[in-house]
């Protein structure tokens, strides 16, 4: 559909592109006098000059408003030509030349760009990421280091910003720095990095720790329900670790362990905390709770998660929470932006010229009257005629005051 379209501007702008040019690029335009005669838009007064004088004199008027004037006799007397802005003709089809720069920059952003998300905890680096729309991991050529994380919150617990610290990483050496927010991305070498979103996990002590007591993230076994196929498959998860769904149904990411986590406002008790990125569509976040297994069907997906059967007493009740939050972030790429960018301000150019701006052309013709001389004051456009009407009588009315 794109090409077509772009076809179709490109065949329709060569097809008319001929006749523009010789009347843009002539070097001695032709004025057609008779056309001019038979003008609605003209003014008729009478010169006390003859018209060898008054020719002079309005030669001098005409040429300080438009670009090209020419004196020439006439079977009656004298004629002033002038015209201007022959140029403007062209406004069309810078338009036509910007809407192709659209389509072409949207065309290169799709095939040589990307967008894809990542979760970096704290502390932690990252140098690839995995594909929004794919789910292919693409490397960065680069590594992405999140110093730190704050988050802000409104006096009734809403979020008020949250702010990623990340430090570019190339060979080893830290080579850019910047805290991002919301809308105030990071950028480097044409890869953009946004603050899209933000969750809680445990910390490197706290999972260090309950290593060595044997750590229930090792434990944890989900089933996965295809509405599909009707199967169910039971995996071994990880607290932080992506793994695949069986039957290309998307991946999925235990990001952390809630001991008291709600849903709509009420307690739903212990659950984890996922973020499935189902084939072809964005991320979701879900949340498992271990005492509800058909919680998961209220989202209706193409899978249901649940838990299976959990020890949750191995987690400690009177522990102290000692979490650590990720920053989500969504990374792309768009080569084809600046093509944009140029295509958008060449049409902006393109329409003011086009419904701003004419070729305005107008013919002054002097001819003997008994002792006195009638001039005649016309003019045309190829648009906008109204206004060139109005600047006929303007005109006029100069230099009947001469």
């Amino acid at each position: 559909m794109i090409f077509l379209l772009t076809m179709n501007i490109v065949v329709c702008s060569i097809d008319r592109l001929s006749a523009i040019w010789k009347i843009i690029f002539v070097k001695n335009p032709l004025f057609n006098l008779s056309r001019f005669r038979t003008l609605s838009q003209k003014e008729i007064f009478t010169g006390k000059q003859s018209p060898k004088e008054l020719s002079t004199v309005y030669e001098t008027v005409i040429s300080g408003q438009f670009g090209y004037t020419r004196l020439e006799e006439t079977d009656k007397g004298l004629c002033i030509f002038a015209e201007k802005w022959r140029w403007t003709r062209f406004g069309v089809y810078i338009v036509h030349f910007s809407v192709i720069l659209l389509l072409l920059g949207g065309l290169i952003g799709s095939l040589f760009g990307f967008q894809g998300f990542a979760m970096i905890p704290e502390n932690e680096k990252i140098d690839s990421i995995r594909i929004r729309n794919t789910g292919q991991v693409r490397p960065l050529g680069f590594e992405v280091l999140c110093d730190d994380f704050n988050i802000s919150f409104y006096d009734n617990g809403a979020p008020k910003e949250y702010r990623s610290s990340l430090t570019i990483i190339e060979h080893g050496n830290p080579v850019y720095k910047k805290d991002i927010i919301v809308n105030d991305p990071l950028r480097y070498k044409g890869i953009n990095i946004f603050q899209s979103s933000y969750g809680k996990m445990p910390s490197n002590a706290l999972q260090n720790k309950k290593i060595h007591k044997k750590d229930p993230s090792e434990d944890i076994t989900l089933n996965f329900a295809s509405k599909k196929s009707g199967k169910l498959h039971k995996i071994k998860a990880v607290i932080g670790k992506p793994l695949d769904i069986p039957e290309d149904l998307g991946k999925f990411v235990i990001v952390e362990y809630r001991k008291s986590a709600e849903f709509g406002g009420q307690n739903i008790g212990q659950a984890y905390v996922g973020i499935l990125t189902p084939k072809d569509k964005d991320p979701v976040k879900i949340i498992l709770p271990l005492h509800f297994p058909n919680f998961d069907k209220m989202r209706r997906g193409a899978v249901v998660i649940s838990v299976s059967e959990q020890e949750t007493k191995k987690f400690n009740p009177g522990e102290k929470s000692d979490q650590r939050y990720y920053a989500g972030l969504q990374i792309t790429k768009d080569p084809g932006v600046w093509v944009v960018y140029t295509g958008f301000i060449g049409m902006i150019i393109g329409i003011f010229i086009t419904f701003f701006m004419s070729h305005q052309r107008m013919c002054i013709e002097i001819v003997k009257s008994g002792k006195n001389s009638q001039v005649m004051v016309s003019g045309t456009s190829n648009k906008n005629k109204l206004a060139m009407q109005n600047k006929v009588k303007k005109i006029a009315e100069k230099l009947i005051n001469l």
